[in-house]
């Protein structure tokens, strides 16, 4: 049996032979045409997070054999759950798969999960033995809140007008892919501006101006209808003044400073250690020569033939050392 001949059916049957303290507990509305939302009681209103579950009571205590529940979703009331000779059952395929879940005592509805696209309306509809009961759920489900962040927006200094010569420090709040939510900057306890979204995955940004030697307190917070979350502005972190240089811009310059006297000082001990290594060996070679020459001129005196190796010629016994080390 299709869903809809079913409770087309239901709403033309009519129960009796029970008291009113066997019915249901619910509230005290009937009406004559169920498709008639304006006789409906009055809407409730339900907020929560993506990925939380939620519940729709149908304010029943204790579903008898011959009740009837019968949970809706959207105008055109398309069927989702409903319990049917006490026999309960869900449309899981779809937009749902497998997340609800009706209770068998009360004919309470549960969302888990929950998902942005499940927000719309929910329609509950209970038939018992003397009428037709009514109620309706406006259900909102918000995306989780991303954390703002704070930037700076320009690297030029500005003035709040050309009459002011104090350097003021723009920056910029922004959030990513969000949607129905609120940014805001705060001075304290007191809302200096404000934006508002309602698009679908966007990026909110908004700017502010503060002056380099504030000390007030700022903060930029994103929020929809049931949660916040807050950065706190560190002016000294984001902004430095123009005319000066902030404490991490001298260790930059102190470590350059460090490196570059590091490095001449490294090429100061390599000319130093090969200049001394020069004159060694031009110690030794001098040394080496007026050995040969004492040695020669020894055999001359013992009457050496001439046909003997002669010595190398010494001009003047100077020899001069070039920086690679080699004797010219």
């Amino acid at each position: 049996m299709r869903i809809d001949d079913k409770w087309n059916g239901l709403r033309r049957r009519h129960f009796i032979g029970r008291t009113a303290k066997e019915g249901l507990q619910l509230l005290p509305q009937t009406r004559e045409d169920p498709n008639n939302l304006k006789h409906a009681d009055e809407e409730e209103i339900k907020s929560v997070m993506e990925g939380d579950s939620v519940t729709l009571h149908t304010d029943v205590t204790h579903i008898q054999r011959r009740d009837q529940i019968l949970w809706m979703f959207g105008a055109q009331g398309i069927p989702i759950a409903d319990i049917y000779n006490q026999k309960p059952n869900t449309y899981q395929t779809g937009r749902y798969g497998g997340r609800l879940q009706i209770n068998s005592q009360t004919g309470s509805l549960t969302i888990t999960n929950m998902r942005t696209t499940d927000s719309g309306l929910y329609r509950l509809e209970v038939i018992n033995g003397k009428e037709t009961l009514f109620k309706r759920f406006n259900l909102n489900a918000y995306a989780r809140l991303p954390v703002p962040v704070i930037i700076r927006n320009s690297s030029q200094c500005s003035s709040s007008s050309e009459r002011s010569s104090v350097s003021k420090c723009v920056l910029l709040c922004s959030v990513m892919n969000v949607t129905h939510v609120s940014l805001s900057w705060y001075k304290g306890n007191s809302l200096l501006s404000s934006i508002n979204v309602s698009d679908l995955n966007i990026r909110l940004s908004l700017p502010l101006e503060v002056e380099y030697q504030d000390n007030n307190t700022y903060r930029c917070v994103i929020n929809n209808p049931i949660t916040n979350c807050t950065q706190h502005l560190h002016i000294n972190d984001v902004c430095h003044t123009c005319s000066g240089l902030r404490h991490t811009d001298w260790v930059v310059i102190i470590a350059v400073i460090f490196i570059l006297i590091s490095a001449a000082g490294l090429v100061c001990f390599v000319k130093i250690v090969a200049v001394k290594h020069c004159r060694i060996n031009e110690q030794e070679l001098q040394e080496s020569n007026v050995e040969e020459t004492l040695s020669l001129n020894h055999l001359n005196n013992l009457g050496a033939t001439s046909d003997m190796v002669s010595a190398p010629a010494v001009s003047n016994g100077v020899f001069t050392c070039c920086p690679c080390g080699h004797i010219v």
